[in-house]
């Protein structure tokens, strides 16, 4: 499929919630996950508060190479970005870095819908042509695919759980916006959550 494809096939394109949910209900429990602000945040969440999940409130262009630095530092743990296109986009020079190291640890997942879903449904760039899985490549991810059907799911479970190859998933969805199920907003008690999940202490 081309970068074309990916601003006209609706038919191709999944329901955000369902998806988050169907693949953070299959993850591991010793996996570590970082969120992307806005709707990735929000999914997952709705989808189950794990002591193992660190929610950023605004850091945007983060999440991957937050995750990217959680991959290193605990090789022995599954870690997973769960981000969006627009938020992906302000950072993806992250993803030369994560090229360059490759740690077989790391999925990132980007929940693209074609817009910036935060400042107004604005287009973003992969609904006017940039191609994110070839982006990745680019930079030195072979592990990198489209995902547009639920039944991917399972695929990219095992890759997360296998620990072999750093995997990046662009997950094409819809424009659609579920209710807002916002995780708490307290950045001290995240943090501490965070930390106690990786056995370290908590201040």
């Amino acid at each position: 499929m081309t970068a074309a494809d990916t601003r006209v096939r609706s038919d191709e394109r999944l329901e955000r919630r369902r998806f988050v949910a169907d693949l953070m209900s299959r993850l591991p429990q010793d996996a570590l996950v970082v969120t992307g602000l806005g709707s990735p945040s929000y999914d997952v969440f709705a989808a189950g508060d794990r002591p193992g999940t660190f929610y950023l409130w605004g850091a945007m262009g983060a999440a991957a190479p937050l995750a990217l630095g959680l991959a290193l530092a605990r090789p022995e743990r599954p870690v997973v970005a769960v981000t969006g296109d627009g938020e992906h986009l302000m950072g993806i020079g992250a993803l030369a870095t994560i090229g360059a190291v490759l740690p077989p640890n790391l999925t990132v997942v980007v929940l693209d819908n074609a817009h910036f879903g935060e400042t107004g449904m604005q287009p973003s760039h992969t609904g006017l042509g940039t191609d994110l899985v070839a982006v990745a490549r680019g930079f030195g991810i072979p592990a990198a695919l489209r995902v547009t059907d639920h039944a991917q799911i399972d695929d990219l479970a095992i890759r997360i759980r296998a620990r072999t190859a750093t995997t990046y998933a662009q997950v094409l969805i819809t424009t659609s916006e579920p209710p807002r199920a916002l995780p708490p907003r307290d950045g001290v008690a995240n943090k501490n959550t965070f930390r106690a999940a990786l056995g370290l202490s908590t201040f």
